[in-house]
């Protein structure tokens, strides 16, 4: 669960930092409002992969989708336009 603190307990980095470490994700308030959202390395990784996974599953299908309608070309094809819109 995020643990919400005031701006001003940022003062002292090594607390804030063993808080951010324990706590995995804290929300730092100003004025009463967000300000910023901090999270352990270890959290922050997981969700990089997690996007990345998520990136790669996307592409993956729409190639399943472009395989399955035909929209595609073999290389022959792909290097021979290559070529001549090229010069080569």
């Amino acid at each position: 669960m995020t643990v919400c603190v005031p701006v001003r307990d940022m003062k002292d980095t090594a607390a804030f930092t063993a808080l951010v470490d324990r706590e995995q994700e804290v929300t730092v308030t100003k004025n009463g409002y967000d300000a910023i959202h901090c999270m352990s390395s270890d959290r922050y990784r997981i969700m990089q992969e997690e996007v990345a996974k998520a990136r790669l599953l996307s592409r993956l299908m729409l190639a399943e989708s472009e395989l399955s309608n035909g929209e595609y070309g073999d290389y022959d094809e792909f290097s021979a336009s290559v070529r001549k819109q090229h010069g080569l």
